[in-house]
């Protein structure tokens, strides 16, 4: 067991800080924000995430688990520091650092000791380093560790028990080790390296399966003009083992907190290293015209010129109330500018984006009474409860699928169904 303390409970810091306590270090989480902290100290989360509160509770009732908004004390018990904040995108597409040096300015004013730092947080190549050279400027032997997550919004948690690797990524054997060791018991493979390689694993990663989906979407365009089904066609390609079925459902673009801002952030980091990325900027500008295709749909088919419109769904994936990029913050602001009304339903997200939105959308209480108000329908995300949809059989729809999810046989008959590459 490791005295271990989380620095940031966001998405990657809460998961890391529950699951590292749950396989039974003694775990501090940290953070300025003190409504959150109070939050947590009651054994509930300030996010969605299915599972997660479950194993908030226990671990604190377990007493491996504890939150403070205070460094001196937290930093001076603990002998691995994990760094979890958020690396936001800047205007240019680069990724602000200032609370990661937020961070390890407040760790050099406390490090009482030799320590460990693991960044989970993800970083530009050579941040690390950065961050090491940084450290070593106080006379305690710190040493920095590259250990980027592969989390997925919506299985978080789960993933953290049921990953596909471990990258730890250090120039100390020793601290490499130590990590391990924390590591092991969550029986996923281990995969040793440089914090250079580890730092763009984890780019390289979200840029591959960004291409994937905007690959595919792609195609799904190209499907749509010359009488093919991108379904038959994914699936057809994913049998290739070299291909592999996954990331390949065509729809309206990625979003979250990752894909976006990592592909951006690694092509700005490219443009200032003197070599232009043309496959991930392709990557990036496709993606956000897929965003907009229901809407080019519409605007080609529709029969309800000047009625309102209906969104199902507003989080960027299923099983999050996450709204970063999604796909329907774009559809909302392009409809705004039709003058058109909107109206939305989102099972976990919808006041969320009530009140982050405005008067820009209305959102209703329930799929049901979304298909009472509007004939327009727009499928944005692939909740499962909208795969099975009870319309209402004496109303005309206009459905326009974007993530592909209805039974053809469940759309009423007298209604119009139109989908992305079928």
């Amino acid at each position: 067991m490791k005295e271990v303390l989380v620095i940031g409970t966001g998405y990657v810091g809460l998961i890391t800080g529950v699951s590292l306590a749950e396989i039974g270090n003694k775990v501090t989480c940290l953070d300025v924000d003190s409504n959150k902290i109070e939050v947590l100290k009651q054994g509930k989360t300030p996010i969605y995430e299915p599972g997660l509160e479950e194993y908030l509770s226990k671990n604190i009732k377990e007493n491996r688990l504890s939150f403070t908004t205070e460094y001196k004390d937290a930093v001076e018990k603990s002998e691995v520091i994990y760094i979890a904040v958020g690396t936001p995108e800047n205007e240019d597409g680069s990724a602000n650092l200032t609370y990661i040096y937020n961070v390890v300015d407040e760790l050099k004013q406390h490090i009482n000791e030799d320590k460990i730092v693991v960044v989970k947080s993800t970083v530009p190549i050579g941040t690390n380093s950065k961050i090491q050279n940084m450290l070593s400027e106080q006379p305690f032997n710190v040493e920095v560790i590259s250990n980027p997550e592969f989390l997925r919004e919506g299985t978080a948690f789960y993933d953290a028990f049921n990953g596909d690797r471990i990258v730890i990524g250090g120039e100390s054997d020793l601290a490499i080790n130590i990590i391990e060791e924390i590591n092991k018991p969550f029986g996923i493979e281990i995969f040793k390296t440089t914090r250079e390689s580890a730092e763009m694993i984890k780019y390289a990663s979200n840029a591959f399966l960004a291409t994937k989906i905007s690959f595919i979407n792609e195609i799904a365009n190209i499907c749509e003009r010359v009488g093919a089904d991108v379904q038959d066609v994914s699936k057809g390609m994913g049998l290739d083992s070299r291909i592999g079925g996954k990331f390949l459902n065509a729809g309206i673009g990625y979003g979250g907190s990752c894909f976006p801002k990592d592909t951006k952030a690694l092509s700005h980091l490219s443009k200032q290293l003197d070599f232009e990325p043309v496959i991930i900027d392709s990557v990036i500008t496709r993606n956000e015209r897929q965003k907009l295709s229901l809407v080019e749909k519409y605007e080609k088919f529709t029969q309800y010129k000047d009625e309102p419109i209906g969104l199902l769904g507003l989080s960027f994936k299923p099983n999050t109330d996450d709204l970063r990029e999604a796909a329907s913050l774009s559809i909302i602001e392009k409809l705004n500018r039709m003058g058109k009304k909107v109206y939305a339903y989102d099972p976990v997200s919808g006041e969320l984006a009530q009140e982050r939105l405005g008067n820009k959308v209305t959102v209703l209480s329930s799929a049901k009474e979304l298909l009472e108000t509007v004939n327009v329908i727009f499928i944005v995300t692939e909740w499962d409860e909208f795969k099975q949809l009870n319309f209402n059989p004496n109303k005309q729809y206009e459905i326009y699928d974007g993530r592909n999810i209805l039974d053809v046989d469940t759309v009423p008959n007298n209604s119009k169904y139109y989908r992305i590459g079928r």
